[in-house]
């Protein structure tokens, strides 16, 4: 069976892993132009079963720990930015809680999740900064969510991401990552390299498992 990618959209595509598990049965195709490995549409949960599983998360903006966790990229994040400054949280989940520290900091902050905060109005903006975390993992038409990203990202912004990355010692079989049914896409430093490349960004910091991208 032919496969595309769903971020380059090239068809030099393979089995990278099978997993059996009874509460887990898919495959994993790795694309070898970009080196995603993503998983193929018919093994995706419904956007209702992605809903429920992402309501199981605690993001509570009150949650000590939540904060810490998020502070990975905020952190890292601010020294490219200038106080005042107006930025998206892209994909925000059911409880938008790193918006509400960046302003905390001084930096104006809207929100857009595609289940729980389907605002399109955000789309008819230019933002000086964008953020995702732990969320283009999520990505199912990867190439479609870039380009929104990079519409709406002005000039010489900022994007910041937060996904665990598929590092060469990775055992992807015991991974704990891939074993979310939510999660899909799976990106090493190759792919966030060929991402730069495709839509003209540099990448301006790279921290484990934060990658920063500047815009032009």
């Amino acid at each position: 069976m032919d496969f595309e990618c769903p971020l380059c959209l090239h068809h030099e595509c393979e089995i990278y892993y099978s997993s059996t598990r009874k509460n887990l049965i898919r495959d994993y195709l790795i694309c070898r132009l970009c080196d995603l490995v993503f998983v193929p549409k018919l093994f995706h949960l419904s956007e209702e079963e992605q809903k429920d599983r992402y309501l199981q998360h605690n993001n509570d903006p009150e949650d000590e720990q939540y904060r810490i966790f998020l502070s990975r990229l905020k952190d890292k994040l601010t020294p490219f930015l200038i106080p005042g400054q107006l930025g998206l949280d892209y994909g925000c989940g059911p409880g938008p809680t790193l918006s509400i520290m960046m302003s905390e900091d001084g930096y104006g902050t809207d929100n857009y999740d595609p289940i729980f905060r389907p605002d399109t109005c955000v789309f008819d903006r230019n933002y000086e900064f964008i953020v995702s975390t732990e969320t283009i993992e999520h990505f199912s038409d990867v190439k479609t969510d870039f380009d929104l990203i990079n519409q709406i990202l002005g000039f010489s912004g900022v994007f910041a991401v937060m996904t665990s990355i598929r590092y060469a010692n990775i055992d992807f079989g015991s991974w704990h990552y891939r074993y979310d049914p939510t999660h899909v896409s799976f990106y090493s430093p190759e792919t966030m390299v060929y991402i730069a490349s495709n839509w003209a960004w540099s990448i301006v910091g790279v921290y484990e498992n934060v990658y920063i991208f500047r815009k032009g």
